[in-house]
């Protein structure tokens, strides 16, 4: 679908489309920095343009169990293919793996923090025993409970403010929340940033990437200029790894790349639901050698526990 074209009187106009979160618009408002600075663009050329995601909507389920990732894309998704918006700025560790071939991820930005933050207690080890632990990340609890068994989980739906406040207010013990997102709302001192190699994060974690309709060059160029290429190259690897795996929400990934020039190290575990069972590996290779990941991911699958397979679609 051809997009209306993206300039207001002679000078050069994007809207970028946003979650209307809180840290979604701190993302937001970087990417329209970043674009005005490398096209020399006011500030005003830029539009942002912020819908209320489904995701956003229902917080009291796990999203692994109303309809997965693409909550958090649908309305961004049908904006880009009707023209109201350029381009959607999105938290790469929340869009689905397989995306449209109408849409093109046109560029990464420089990536943040990818550890975990431990908001309760000082350390894993110093979680009181028996303990509650709030979130709804299946790769999350997962993780915790492979360190300790002891602890129980609950659900914890909502932004970065609403689990804070459930978590002030009881309702667990200790939580678990992304560095990256700490530290664009300001709050870098909260909690406790867990050791990446021990605590291995998210695929892509930490990364803000902006999409845009495969068939507008225009805007494509426009997002283009401000694509961090080592960070596209370390989100591409670890998505490839992710398809590979044929991952889900419900499926418990950790991994963690570096990029050494056009090399790539890529590490991952998978866990059972339970974190009872436990597979890991790691790969280095050309980090354009998507095909090699996917064969990294495909063997780390054949080697997992039945019932860890159980939570992968290619198991």
């Amino acid at each position: 679908m051809a997009r209306a074209s993206n300039l207001m009187t002679d000078h050069p106009h994007l809207r970028l489309g946003t979650r209307q979160s809180p840290l979604a618009v701190i993302q937001a408002e970087e990417t329209r920095r970043r674009l005005c600075d490398a096209h020399g663009w006011g500030l005003d050329q830029v539009e942002l343009v912020k819908v209320r995601a489904s995701g956003d909507k229902i917080q009291d389920r796990p999203l692994a169990d109303i309809g997965g990732k693409a909550l958090w894309t649908r309305e961004l998704d049908l904006w880009l293919a009707e023209g109201k918006i350029d381009a959607a700025v999105h938290s790469m560790k929340d869009v689905e793996t397989l995306r449209p071939e109408s849409l093109t991820i046109a560029a990464i930005l420089p990536r943040a923090d990818v550890r975990d933050v431990l908001i309760g207690a000082s350390s894993v080890r110093e979680i009181p025993r028996d303990a509650v632990v709030g979130t709804s990340a299946p790769r999350r609890a997962a993780q915790m409970l492979y360190h300790r068994p002891d602890c129980r989980i609950v659900t914890f739906r909502g932004n970065v403010a609403t689990r804070l406040a459930k978590l002030a207010a009881g309702e667990a013990d200790v939580t678990l929340l992304a560095a990256a997102g700490l530290q664009r709302l300001d709050q870098a001192g909260t909690g406790t940033p867990l050791d990446s190699k021990d605590w291995i994060p998210a695929p892509a974690q930490g990364a803000i990437g902006i999409e845009c309709n495969t068939n507008d060059a225009k805007t494509r160029e426009l997002i283009g200029a401000i694509n961090h290429q080592q960070s596209f190259a370390a989100v591409m690897a670890e998505r490839a790894l992710l398809e590979a795996l044929g991952g889900t929400c419900h499926s418990p990934i950790a991994a963690l790349s570096f990029i050494d020039g056009d090399m790539i190290d890529l590490t991952a575990s998978l866990f059972s639901a339970d974190g009872a069972e436990r597979v890991d590996g790691s790969v280095r290779c050309k980090a354009s050698a998507l095909d090699e990941i996917r064969a990294f991911g495909r063997d780390l699958l054949a080697r997992a526990t039945p019932g860890i397979a159980a939570l992968f679609q290619g198991g």
